[in-house]
């Protein structure tokens, strides 16, 4: 996992052109005026899911997980807090589902708040729970840049297991 502020993201080009290229795209849009919907970068390789919703409690969350995809979350306004654990704090509670590309997951972990101007990345490693209110439920405008592992350079040494990378 690694939490940090947009302004910062060329630090994490070195991670993979995959990854640079979502930086670089969310870099360079201005998503207050962008709606809701898929937003195609490289195709099924990398795309971008805008949404906007309300955050919940964390009762009404779940942990999960993906194989085919990275995740990275960017918060364009609002703010959560998003958890974070391994696998050997979680049991699955539904098996991984290859169309949506994930497992669910119930257990305990830790939280981070992500505030507006930051960006998550959540590796299939990385077991994770966004969409945590932050008190009560608020709104939150979300961009989530998935970005296919495959071809993506040294994955699986970068991400053997979950490590926390806060700046």
């Amino acid at each position: 996992m690694i939490l940090d502020q947009l302004k910062n993201a060329k630090l994490y080009f070195s991670l993979g052109e995959r990854i640079s290229k979502a930086l670089q795209y969310l870099e360079t849009s201005d998503f207050s005026n962008i709606e809701p919907g898929r937003y195609d970068i490289d195709g099924d390789n990398i795309f971008a899911s805008v949404s906007i919703y309300n955050t919940k409690p964390l009762s009404s969350t779940k942990w999960e997980a993906h194989k085919k995809y990275i995740d990275l979350q960017y918060v364009a306004s609002g703010k959560e807090k998003m958890g974070i654990t391994s696998s050997d704090k979680v049991i699955p509670i539904e098996e991984y589902n290859e169309d949506h590309d994930c497992s669910i997951y119930k257990g305990d972990g830790n939280y981070v708040y992500v505030e507006e101007g930051s960006f998550i990345i959540f590796f299939p490693s990385d077991i994770h729970m966004p969409g945590i209110s932050i008190n009560i439920p608020k709104e939150v405008k979300k961009v989530v840049v998935k970005v296919k592992v495959e071809d993506v350079e040294n994955i699986e040494e970068k991400t053997a297991e979950p490590d926390l990378i806060v700046i």
